[in-house]
């Protein structure tokens, strides 16, 4: 019996992001994703060698990967359109787990168990919160990198996004902000 997991996974980059703005240069699920998991092994590092705290930087990096797997079968649901009030955000939130479900049912039974806390996200995990915090950093480092090429319609959105970051309770997303962030903001010759 053929399997269609990785198939699947493997359509990640043609999910595009940012469907309501105008971009510069476009971005799909499977690069956010990598982005994201490269941004929550940092805070999972920051969390445990600078602050001390128990977690497996491997562990949340391979959580990122997957995190917005479930939009291969849905699409991207833009966040003004998800978040806009509870009703639609616990309904979309349904679909992408019934999304995940699906793409579960495309591995061979003894494959599951081990995908299945990739696929279908646990809010109580701390694992959970720093995929978000990486979510929301990837999204103001995408915001940053527009308004760089001159795209100012990333403007409003780059500024909320910088204030919840700036009010996370997560102490390495402060660090991730002074230390790191700064880069961005330079020119490749500038980083040289």
């Amino acid at each position: 019996m053929a399997h269609h997991f990785f198939a699947l996974i493997s359509r990640m980059r043609y999910i595009g992001r940012w469907g309501l703005m105008r971009n510069t240069f476009e971005e799909n699920i499977q690069e956010h994703s990598h982005m994201v998991a490269v941004l929550a092994h940092a805070l999972a590092v920051i969390r445990r060698d600078v602050f001390g705290g128990d977690i497996d930087p491997g562990q949340a990096a391979v959580l990122a990967l997957y995190h917005d797997a479930p939009e291969i079968l849905t699409g991207d649901l833009p966040t003004p359109v998800k978040y806009y009030n509870p009703e639609i955000r616990d309904a979309y939130r349904e679909v992408e787990t019934v999304s995940a479900r699906r793409l579960l049912s495309m591995l061979p039974d003894a494959l599951r168990p081990a995908y299945e806390p990739l696929l279908l996200e646990d809010p109580e995990s701390g694992y959970h919160t720093v995929v978000k915090a990486a979510d929301k950093l990837s999204a103001y480092i995408k915001c940053v990198e527009e308004l760089k090429a001159g795209n100012s319609e990333f403007r409003q959105a780059a500024e909320q996004t910088r204030q919840a970051l700036e009010a996370s309770p997560l102490p390495e997303v402060g660090y991730f902000l002074e230390h790191f962030m700064p880069g961005f903001e330079l020119t490749l010759d500038e980083l040289r």
